[in-house]
């Protein structure tokens, strides 16, 4: 009998609770930092143009590292990569609060990001293999979604608390006793595997390319809002990124040992989920970050009254994706959750698109502050399902990275998209005389629409390629092996 199937059921709850846990943390910390960076510009005397770097630089290795990390866990062990890559993220959490330079806490924030890519890239692939049976899976994949999409959430509300009570430095502390507690809880719940062994799929060429592609991809993308989307310079460096990423998917179809086995991107719903997922994360982190904007900028919001205002959206995401999604996974299967959640998704973008430059919360955020999650919180664990569905027990980790990969990239893509598209539409209507309010308003309007198109994107693809599936669609059984 292998370890998982001899832990009690209370264990193994307990194990997918400490695992949440840490995703929760992983997310919240991409979000939290941005509430702090005013305060940490004027400590440590950032420009305006130095300090995006503080996010950059977690970024950029969190992105191109998620699918090494997975696959390393797949061969070494999950358990123990899961384990470095937290002690790791913890580590650098506290060295960035101590930050006493620009360089230092730059440097604390790369390895920060590495820390969190090895911790982050496996969970999924744990915690569907922590749960054979589709009704407990189902379930555990609805709170991994809630923690996934209410970390970024809960960021922005965390934030504002800790930057104006304890100061910037707090926004990264808060990570070490979350860290040590989900170390001890992970430690002791979590049975140890062995994993299928360094030299059954040490691709270093495919890992150098995949990772070098990946980095360099999110790098020219968070550049795009300061160079332009068609600039030289980011269409070289994205041909160039195009082409590392070639190069991998060459080298895996002739790799006797690829580190994505391509069979992994053959499958029409392991793709269309995850094509589907980097489209509507995209359109999430745009809402996000101009609601935010719009409630500072337009609405007048102080920076906590902003984190604030962002709370049904957590509360949301929490009923749906732990309470609602799972019956209805189990009954209905995942298609149909994905295509009302992004037809919902839709239509809270279409809400926020009618915002106006003198208008209220109640009135212009809160209609698509609770009509964008509940379409989130549906989509999300359907979409992780079907993202997991196929995954052979040999590639539970690379599987769980992919799916990882494409949220963080498919954020970046949406992110740069939309934010080119509110640049533009703002500095035209300010250079021809319109007011800041009603300037930034029209450009929020805008980046609204582009985010509903990026959504239906991600629902006609749903249509087309997701096929439908009897049951929960819950993950094979993924036995452990045993050392």
């Amino acid at each position: 009998m292998s370890p998982i199937a001899a832990q009690s059921l209370r264990t193994r709850w307990l194990a997918v609770v400490a695992l949440v846990a840490a995703q929760f943390m992983i997310v919240l910390d991409q979000n939290i930092v941005s509430i702090a960076l005013p305060a940490i510009r004027d400590d440590l005397a950032f420009s305006q143009a130095n300090l995006v770097w503080t996010v950059n630089a977690y970024v950029i290795p969190f992105g191109g590292l998620l699918l090494l990390a997975g696959r390393l866990g797949d061969l070494v062990s999950r358990k123990q990569v899961f384990l470095a890559g937290l002690a790791l993220f913890t580590l650098a959490s506290v060295a960035a609060a101590l930050a006493d330079s620009q360089g230092f806490l730059l440097g604390a924030r790369f390895v920060q990001g590495i820390g969190g890519a090895i911790t982050a890239a496996g969970l999924l692939g744990m915690i569907v293999t922590i749960f054979r049976e589709p009704q407990h899976q189902v379930k555990a994949i609805g709170v991994y979604g809630f923690a996934s999409a209410s970390g970024g959430a809960a960021g922005s509300v965390i934030g504002g608390v800790l930057t104006e009570t304890l100061g910037w430095e707090s926004v990264f502390y808060v990570n070490l006793p979350f860290g040590l507690i989900v170390a001890a809880m992970a430690w002791k719940l979590l049975p140890t595997d062995r994993g299928i062994g360094i030299k059954a799929g040490a691709d270093v060429i495919g890992a150098a390319l995949v990772t070098a592609g990946l980095m360099l991809g999110v790098y020219t993308l968070i550049e795009t809002e300061r160079y332009g989307l068609t600039s030289a310079r980011t269409l070289g460096l994205g041909a160039l990124a195009v082409a590392l990423l070639a190069g991998f998917f060459v080298r895996q179809a002739k790799a006797a040992a690829p580190l994505v086995p391509l069979r992994i991107l053959f499958s029409r719903n392991v793709a269309g989920a995850n094509l589907s997922q980097a489209l509507m994360v995209g359109s999430a982190f745009g809402f996000m970050f101009f609601t935010v904007l719009y409630l500072q900028q337009v609405l007048e919001f102080a920076p906590l009254a902003a984190g604030l205002a962002f709370l049904p959206a957590p509360i949301v995401i929490a009923v749906v994706s732990m309470a609602l999604a799972p019956r209805l996974l189990t009954r209905f299967g995942a298609r149909p959750l994905v295509l009302t959640g992004l037809t919902l998704m839709v239509a809270g973008f279409v809400l926020f698109a009618q915002m106006r430059a003198d208008g209220n919360y109640l009135a212009d955020v809160l209609p698509g502050m609770v009509t964008a999650p509940l379409g989130f919180g549906l989509a999300m664990p359907a979409l992780m399902t079907l993202g997991m569905a196929d995954s052979k027990p040999e590639d539970a980790g690379v599987t769980s990275g992919l799916f990882n990969t494409a949220q963080q990239v498919g954020g970046a893509v949406g992110l740069a998209v939309i934010s080119t598209a509110v640049s533009a539409r703002t500095g035209n209507l300010l250079e021809s005389g319109t007011a800041q309010a009603e300037a930034l308003t029209a450009g929020f309007r805008l980046g609204y629409w582009v985010a509903a198109g990026l959504a239906a994107a991600a629902l006609l693809i749903a249509v087309t390629v997701i096929k439908a599936r009897k049951g929960a669609e819950a993950p094979a059984e993924m036995p452990v092996a045993v050392g």
